[in-house]
């Protein structure tokens, strides 16, 4: 199994090195350049017309590994399906942001109905497999079963991590760096489980690895929604093919955060016309604090280093041993 979730790391890694610098003249060549809304800090207003979409390499390399090294096993098949389909809707956003020039892309109750939809077929997926595919394990309590409440269950893991992750899509590798640290903990969990998963997870990491190449401060491509709705369909699927659903939690603490930050604003917001933070989401509120973008990213990844330690040692704790 450590072969081949070596290999699947290779595997996604390489693909991005190659695919990346060609796509990126690609879309120069084209103009489909990121457009920056004036309400985020002025310093990224320098960022405008970076190439974006980024994206669809990312998933092209998380498919590759998979099909060059996992076993297709309903949850891989799943899982890449999952993937697919959210980069598909990333796809349709990023395409109206960049050619139809509409900063905003799709409308959020489309956004939201489009993901929906697959996390509903695979959660029924999940359900009517019967067993303990809908159980979730609570620490300290232990498991309980939710039946066909796991469809419930399972769409608001996925909706929830793939927009999680596209609000922390805000800065120069941040979401890269903190996704491929949260996969490379359910990479573990998935080992000790021996589940063909950790090869699927082991690929999608080797691929955020390697878009940092090119994502990393100073940017010279962005993932778009593209990518990050994708990234958090791995993450979630990850974490239900594994029954670390609540794990996701602690392991995704980042983007937790950042969802939470930009809730609490809008509600504060709405309720009193005042704001807890600067901006958010939350990477913003640092920069305006007057953190480099640089230094943030690094805390941030440094955070979800700490967090995902945590949680891996809560599972191995209360689960495994």
């Amino acid at each position: 199994m450590l072969k081949r979730i070596i290999l699947a790391v290779a595997a996604g890694l390489c693909t991005v090195l190659v695919l990346t610098p060609p796509w990126i003249k690609y879309l120069k060549r084209l103009d489909y350049g990121q457009i920056i809304r004036s309400q985020g800090p002025k310093r990224h207003q320098i960022k405008s017309g970076t190439p974006t979409m980024g994206g669809v390499v990312i998933v092209i390399a998380i498919v590759a590994a998979a099909l060059l090294v996992a076993d297709w096993t309903s949850e891989v098949l799943l899982s890449v399906a999952l993937t697919v389909t959210y980069a598909l809707i990333g796809l349709e956003d990023d395409w109206r942001k960049t050619v139809k020039k509409r900063s905003l892309g799709l409308r959020a109750r489309e956004k939201l109905i489009f993901q929906i939809i697959p996390a509903a077929i695979m959660g029924s997926w999940i359900y009517l497999q019967g067993g303990s595919g809908t159980e979730i394990y609570i620490p300290v309590y232990g498991a309980v079963q939710l039946g066909l409440w796991y469809v419930v269950f399972a769409v608001l893991i996925a909706v929830s991590t793939a927009n999680a992750v596209n609000l922390t899509d805000g800065l120069d590798g941040l979401a890269a760096g903190t996704v491929f640290i949260a996969l490379l903990a359910f990479t573990v969990i998935a080992w000790e489980q021996q589940s063909v998963l950790a090869i699927f997870t082991a690929g999608a990491a080797g691929a955020c690895l390697g878009f940092l190449w090119f994502n990393g401060y100073p940017a010279r491509i962005f993932m778009g929604d593209t990518g990050s709705l994708a990234l958090g369909a791995v993450l979630a699927t990850a974490a239900i093919f594994t029954k670390t659903e609540l794990f996701l939690i602690i392991i995704g603490g980042i983007f937790v955060l950042e969802a939470l930050s930009t809730i609490i604003q809008v509600l504060f917001f709405r309720l009193t016309g005042g704001r807890i933070f600067r901006m958010s989401p939350l990477h913003h509120h640092f920069e305006l604090l007057g953190w480099s973008e640089p230094v943030v990213v690094r805390r941030f990844w440094l955070a979800s280093t700490a967090m995902s330690v945590l949680g891996l040692t809560i599972w191995y704790h209360f689960v495994v041993l």
